[in-house]
C-alpha cells in the first residue's frame, strides 16, 4: 500500500489497490466503514455528511472525483470547481481516507460498461439530463464496489440522484446501506451547493428567495390545492424573481417520482425544482 500522506493531513489513495488495502486493514481491526462519494469542491452539505457518517461508522472514505460520464457535452465539466488541497483542509479530523482517482483510474483504456436505469430515472433530471443517470449510476457502483462500505451517504438536495441510487443498490443486492443526509441551506434557505459560487450579486439575491416559493407551492398543495394549479403558479413567481429558465417544478411520489393521476398527492410527496439563473442551474426539493 502507498498511499500519498506529503500533500496533506489526511492520507490519499489515489487507485483502487490502495484504497481496497486500506480497507482491508480496518477490516482486521473489526472498523465498520462508510463512504461520502463527493465531486470535491467541498462545502457545509458535504461536511454534515461526512459528521452524520461518522456517528454511524468507525472509519470515513471520502471520495473526491469529477466524473466526466454524468456530464453531457454543453455542460460544465471542465470548468466545476477542483478544490482538492482545500478540500483536504476541511477533511482534517473528519475523515480516515481520501480516495482521489484520476479518469484514468476509473474509466482505463477499453472500458465499456453501463447501468442504466427505467422508472426513476426519467422524469424531471432525467429528461431534461439523459445520460446523466447512467453516469451518475455507474461511478456510484463503481465507488461502491472498490471501497465495498458498510455505509454509503448522499445528500438530500439531490433527491432523485438519492432515489436512483437506492434503486441500483436494491436492483443489484449490493451489500450496503444508503443513507440520505439532509439538505444544508444558507441563512436564507438557499440549498448550498458548489455551482453556488457562479452566482453573480443579484442572481444570488433572487436563487435566495426559490426555496420560499418551494415552500409556498408545497404549503398551497398541503392545504387542498391541486397540484397543477398550485405548481404553474409558483412556476410564474420563480420567473419573476429573473431565472432566465424553469426545467422544471414538479411534485411527485417521493420514492418513485410518479406523477399523481388524480392531481392531489395520495402518498408521501416531494417538491421539486430546477431553474437556470445566469450561468448557473440550481436544483432544489422538499417535502410536501
Amino acid at each position: 500500500m502507498s498511499l500519498d500522506t506529503t500533500s496533506h493531513k489526511v492520507p490519499v489513495a489515489r487507485n483502487t489497490a490502495d484504497l481496497r488495502a486500506a480497507v482491508a486493514a480496518w477490516r482486521a481491526e473489526g472498523s465498520t466503514v462508510a463512504l461520502v462519494p463527493t465531486m470535491g469542491a467541498l462545502h457545509e452539505g458535504h461536511l454534515s455528511l461526512v459528521d452524520l457518517v461518522r456517528t454511524k461508522a468507525d472509519r470515513v472514505v471520502v471520495s473526491i472525483f469529477v466524473n466526466p460520464t454524468q456530464f453531457a457535452p454543453h455542460e460544465d465539466f471542465s470548468a466545476y470547481p477542483r478544490t482538492e488541497a482545500a478540500d483536504a483542509a476541511k477533511l482534517e479530523g473528519k475523515a480516515d481516507l481520501i480516495f482521489a482517482p484520476d479518469a484514468a483510474d476509473m474509466y482505463p483504456e477499453g472500458f465499456s460498461t453501463t447501468i442504466s436505469l427505467t422508472g426513476v430515472t426519467e422524469p424531471l433530471e432525467g429528461q431534461f439530463r439523459p445520460t446523466h443517470f447512467a453516469g451518475v449510476a455507474t461511478v456510484v457502483a463503481k465507488l461502491i464496489l472498490r471501497a465495498m462500505p458498510d455505509i454509503a451517504i448522499f445528500g438530500e438536495k439531490d433527491w432523485q440522484q438519492l432515489m436512483v441510487i437506492r434503486r441500483m443498490v436494491a436492483d443489484l443486492d449490493i451489500p450496503v446501506e444508503i443513507l440520505g443526509g439532509p439538505i444544508m441551506r444558507e441563512a436564507d434557505g438557499l440549498a448550498m451547493s458548489s455551482r453556488n459560487v457562479y452566482l453573480t450579486p443579484a442572481e444570488r439575491k433572487a436563487a435566495g428567495k426559490l426555496n420560499v416559493i418551494l415552500k409556498e407551492t408545497a404549503a398551497s398543495v398541503s392545504s387542498g390545492r391541486i397540484i397543477s394549479d398550485a405548481t404553474r403558479d409558483g412556476a410564474e413567481k420563480i420567473l419573476a424573481l429573473g431565472f432566465d429558465k424553469l426545467d422544471y417544478l414538479e411534485i411527485r411520489d417521493a420514492a418513485s417520482l410518479a406523477a399523481f393521476p388524480d392531481d392531489r398527492p395520495t402518498s408521501p410527496a416531494r417538491i421539486l425544482v430546477a431553474a437556470k439563473i445566469g450561468r448557473t442551474r440550481l436544483i432544489d426539493n422538499m417535502p410536501v
